[in-house]
């Protein structure tokens, strides 16, 4: 029986999200000696209107939280996160630094953003398979972005346009069609020349074999060669996010715990919903106490 870290992408992030970090003096001091003053107004309102600002602080929440279940004796024999999550993943296997994974989140942000500045996004779709919903995408210039959960989809694209076919779906029987907050067109193909970019800075960053299995949420296989995540890292956002097959693989590998770091609760939903044969939590509403009551449970 093995344990799944998971990591939230953006859409789950909140205002004074990094002000009750475990060990946050500590995370905190590490932070600023990397991005400077910045560090002490990432998780304001005005600053999370941004790209940059919002996936820092997914990285930082999220290697905050895997950390401390570590050190209460809580490790994972798979990591997997969603988009920007993949970052915190990699650092928590032991792939990627934790400053380069700063410096590099801090790269991957500004590229999104200055790409595509306003009047594009994501759009969830929840109660049409892909196969119903790729009827309506025709002409539409929107992108499946993310395949969640069988009928959990999230389509990409500008606003005008994803309005359009959010429309449609709920005319089909769609149960909700919800703009997410996210501001770019994530995991699709115009996002082609910022990953191409942000690959050309993994260059100069060396990674490392993993010290548990890193699964992908873009392929939704695991990967052990540095190159290979580096190469998954800058690419995946512009690749289809294959959560649903993402936790299938992971059930299909013995993990039976489930655990979802800070922010929000998304991911366990959706791990739920992949007909998950064990326990999945995540520490928002959950204890790290009550985790690690889990763990020794499965280990007996």
């Amino acid at each position: 029986m093995k344990i799944l870290f998971t990591f939230p992408g953006q859409g789950t992030q909140r205002a004074g999200m990094l002000q009750q970090l475990p060990d946050g003096d500590v995370i905190v001091s590490h932070v600023r000696a990397v991005l400077g003053d910045e560090t002490d107004q990432l998780d304001s309102v005005e600053a999370l209107r941004h790209t940059r600002a919002v996936q820092l602080c997914l990285l930082i929440s999220g290697v905050a939280w895997a950390r401390e279940l570590i050190r209460s004796g809580v490790k994972p024999d798979i990591v997997s996160g969603l988009s920007i999550g993949a970052f915190p993943a990699a650092v928590i296997a032991g792939a990627l630094d934790f400053s380069d994974a700063l410096r590099l989140v801090a790269l991957r942000g500004d590229l999104m953003e200055q790409a595509y500045p306003q009047g594009y996004g994501l759009t969830a779709i929840t109660g049409l398979t892909l196969n119903q919903l790729e009827k309506l995408l025709p002409g539409s210039n929107t992108y499946i972005a993310n395949l969640n959960a069988e009928t959990q989809i999230v389509i990409a694209g500008r606003d005008e346009d994803m309005a359009v076919v959010a429309q449609k779906a709920l005319d089909a029987g769609a149960s909700k069609a919800i703009k997410l907050a996210v501001s770019v067109p994530s995991h699709c193909a115009l996002l082609d020349k910022p990953a191409a970019e942000l690959a050309r800075a993994f260059e100069s960053v060396t990674l490392s074999r993993p010290d548990c299995a890193y699964l992908s949420g873009s392929s939704a296989r695991v990967i052990w060669e540095p190159e290979k995540i580096a190469d998954d890292l800058a690419f995946n956002m512009a690749r289809t996010v294959q959560w649903n097959d993402a936790i299938v693989s992971a059930n299909q590998r013995d993990a039976r715990l489930a655990i979802e770091m800070p922010p929000g609760n998304v991911l366990t939903g959706l791990t739920l919903q992949a007909n998950w044969q064990g326990e999945a939590i995540c520490l928002e509403r959950n204890s790290v106490e009550v985790a690690l009551h889990l763990a020794k449970r499965l280990s007996q």
